[in-house]
């Protein structure tokens, strides 16, 4: 019924900056959180950022100061801006976003390579 379509990753040299967007469509009535989570092989999903409707933020320490998120409601989109990169931030990157009802998505993840 909802579709995330992330776009925005790719190769990039640590320091350097990516923006990630997700773009939700299908039957939607309202979106309560929208946020990024990060995946690297033979690792756990972990969180990097959410966002709710309302604004309020969170962020994994590893990201506060460098990474950045926003959403425009209208567009039931949700973006993360990611500044001073790291190798270590190299990992698949999923959008998820959790409706009013509860029910939860996932994209198909958008591959973020940091070369040193």
């Amino acid at each position: 019924q909802v579709q995330l379509v992330e776009s925005g990753g790719g190769l990039v040299q640590a320091g350097g900056s990516l923006r990630l967007s997700c773009a939700a469509s299908g039957t939607i009535f309202s979106i309560n959180t929208m946020g990024w989570y990060c995946q690297a092989p033979g690792k756990q999903r972990e969180l990097v950022a959410t966002i709710t409707r309302r604004g309020s933020l969170s962020f994994a320490d590893s990201v506060k100061g460098r990474f950045t998120i926003s959403r425009d409601n209208a567009k039931n989109t949700v973006y993360l801006q990611m500044n001073s990169l790291k190798p270590e931030d190299t990992a698949v990157y999923y959008c998820n976003v959790v409706l009013a009802n509860g029910r939860g998505y996932w994209g198909k993840g958008t591959l973020v390579t940091v070369s040193s």
